[in-house]
């Protein structure tokens, strides 16, 4: 199986860039199967109704959020209707929806997809993913009940999404990173036939500071003070993400390459 997986999608052209590009990728490179993180996909903070929409009419199969999950109010509702669209296992205990969901591709294969979120650095104290991740793969074994197994592990340290791929090595086909939207260049496949990337990089402008305009960040960073809010960058997007290859015998990875289309940043892909 061939899946892809797309960084955070940062504000309208992020979402530009997956509309214009997502189609032909999937045909082209013949990809099986798509996850994306929207959680900055609206105005840069959380992801709206209508936008995920929008992600999922261009061709994601699944779309994980994160930290910002319900910042956009309409996905408190929407969320519970629509089970492509996962928060992270460890958000909170009565959030609505799914941290996790067996989904099929366009051959019937079973893709595991679930989402965890960090704790370290990160502003909210969330749950201990480790075990939120332990409990959701032990259900779903790779090779068992799911033929490829894909987890998100949305945080800031890049040590703990390396522990996380470590942890989940030889239970997952591939973990991947989110939140610090800057791609890492470490694509790996681990001992155990987990495939790893620290972080997929955004969807997003690059010309910019983490997807925002540049004086507002720049502003706060050289004075200490603010004085507007942040706002996306609205220059041509890239995608950035990872494509990685599966037994579907056994959901270890046997191949995996990173991926840079269009903008500031291009490299080459499958």
């Amino acid at each position: 199986m061939r899946l892809m997986f797309l960084g955070d999608v940062m504000g309208r052209s992020g979402r530009a860039a997956i509309t214009a590009q997502l189609p032909r990728l999937r045909k082209e490179w013949r990809i099986d199967f798509v996850v994306v993180n929207g959680e900055n996909a609206t105005s840069g903070a959380g992801l709206s109704a209508a936008h995920a929409r929008t992600l999922l009419e261009a061709g994601a199969d699944v779309i994980t959020l994160g930290d910002h999950a319900f910042d956009q109010r309409d996905m408190l509702q929407f969320i519970g209707t629509e089970p492509r669209i996962l928060r992270p296992l460890n958000y909170a205990k009565d959030a609505p929806g799914q941290g996790a969901g067996l989904f099929e591709d366009g051959r019937g294969r079973k893709v595991f997809v679930t989402q965890a979120l960090g704790q370290v650095f990160m502003k909210r104290p969330f749950d201990d993913p480790f075990s939120a991740l332990d409990a959701a793969l032990r259900v779903y074994p790779r090779g068992g009940l799911a033929q490829a197994i894909v987890v998100d592990i949305h945080a800031e340290a890049t040590s703990e999404k390396m522990a996380t791929g470590h942890f989940c090595d030889g239970r997952a086909s591939l973990v991947v990173g989110t939140h610090t939207h800057v791609p890492t260049a470490d694509a790996m496949i681990l001992p155990r036939g987990t495939g790893y990337l620290t972080d997929a990089g955004m969807c997003g402008d690059y010309n910019s500071v983490i997807g925002m305009q540049k004086d507002e960040p720049l502003r706060r960073f050289v004075t200490g003070m603010s004085k507007e809010r942040f706002t996306p960058a609205s220059d041509a997007a890239t995608l950035s993400g990872v494509v990685v290859e599966t037994d579907d015998r056994t959901g270890a990875a046997t191949r995996i390459t990173p991926v840079r289309v269009g903008g500031l940043l291009q490299d080459a892909a499958p």
